[in-house]
């Protein structure tokens, strides 16, 4: 399956980032089917140059952003829909959250 997603590029403490397309399975870093724009959140505006026909050619063939680039197509208007957390919860980590939550509402029941 292809993918859309950033490849980082900069030096060390100064990020720029490409956006390629690659098999969602290849390394980040290894050589992109092609390169669909770049990135630099260093800039002031933290502005991103695409190649926006491209991308709209690669995801109506069913390329699959990932959830940092989907966001940023939606704020481009390249997408419609609504962003995608970029931050996942694992399961155990769910259930812990829940279990704290269900200690804390049992300890502010008022007592009869």
């Amino acid at each position: 399956m292809l993918t859309i997603r950033f490849s980082r590029t900069g030096k060390k403490k100064q990020p720029y980032y490409r956006i390629v397309l690659q098999e969602s399975n290849r390394d980040p870093w290894s050589p992109a089917i092609e390169v669909l724009g770049n990135y630099n959140p260093r800039l002031e505006k933290a502005d991103a140059v695409l190649v926006e026909d491209r991308i709209t050619y690669w995801l109506s063939m069913g390329a699959q952003p990932s959830a940092t680039a989907r966001n940023l197509f939606i704020d481009r208007g390249l997408l419609k829909g609504e962003k995608m957390r970029k931050v996942t919860i694992t399961a155990a980590r769910a259930k812990k959250l829940a279990a704290a939550k269900a200690e804390l509402a049992k300890k502010n029941e008022p007592v009869v």
